[in-house]
């Protein structure tokens, strides 16, 4: 059988699970999460490996862009991704990467984006099924009256992430 290698990180709040397959970034998840074994069963059944507690350049990689992040030095990621999921949750996380640092959509214009105004509540279970958290910025959607609404991290992470970005867009 394949592996997924994988490493924890934690850093300002942020506690994660870091997956790579193949070259490519397939999970950076909040170890905590409510929906961690389904993510983690998802990953593995799709690509056909087990998760394996070895790093690789792409894990390291992915921790020093996560370290400069969080100490306001990186505004963009380019690690390598492997989204494992269904082509429309694909087309949801790929919509999350184009939203510009320091900047939100709501469900509602993500779900026009991916060409389905009718989608929101799609769109907010791919956002959910999210297994990149951070690079793939789920933490970037909120709710039409611009309140702060579900995060697999906690609502407290997801301000902290906003804020931190809002500080990162204005130096």
């Amino acid at each position: 059988m394949e592996q997924i290698n994988i490493q924890y990180y934690k850093k300002n709040g942020c506690n994660l699970i870091l997956g790579s397959y193949e070259g490519k970034l397939c999970l950076a998840d909040h170890k905590h999460r409510k929906q961690r074994s389904t993510i983690d069963k998802r990953l593995q059944d799709m690509i056909k490996a087990k998760y394996v507690e070895q790093s690789d350049e792409i894990l390291e990689l992915t921790i020093k862009q996560l370290d400069e992040y969080f100490d306001m030095a990186r505004k963009e990621f380019d690690i390598p991704l492997l989204l494992v999921g269904s082509d429309f949750q694909k087309s949801v996380w790929n919509a999350l990467l184009k939203i510009p640092f320091g900047q939100t959509r709501s469900y509602k214009e993500q779900a026009q984006i991916v060409g389905d105004i009718k989608a929101v509540r799609a769109v907010a279970n791919a956002n959910g099924a999210n297994a990149i958290s951070i690079i793939v910025p789920c933490h970037r959607i909120i709710g039409s009256n611009g309140n702060l609404t579900g995060y697999a991290g906690g609502l407290n992470l997801k301000k902290k992430l906003l804020e931190l970005e809002n500080n990162l867009f204005t130096i």
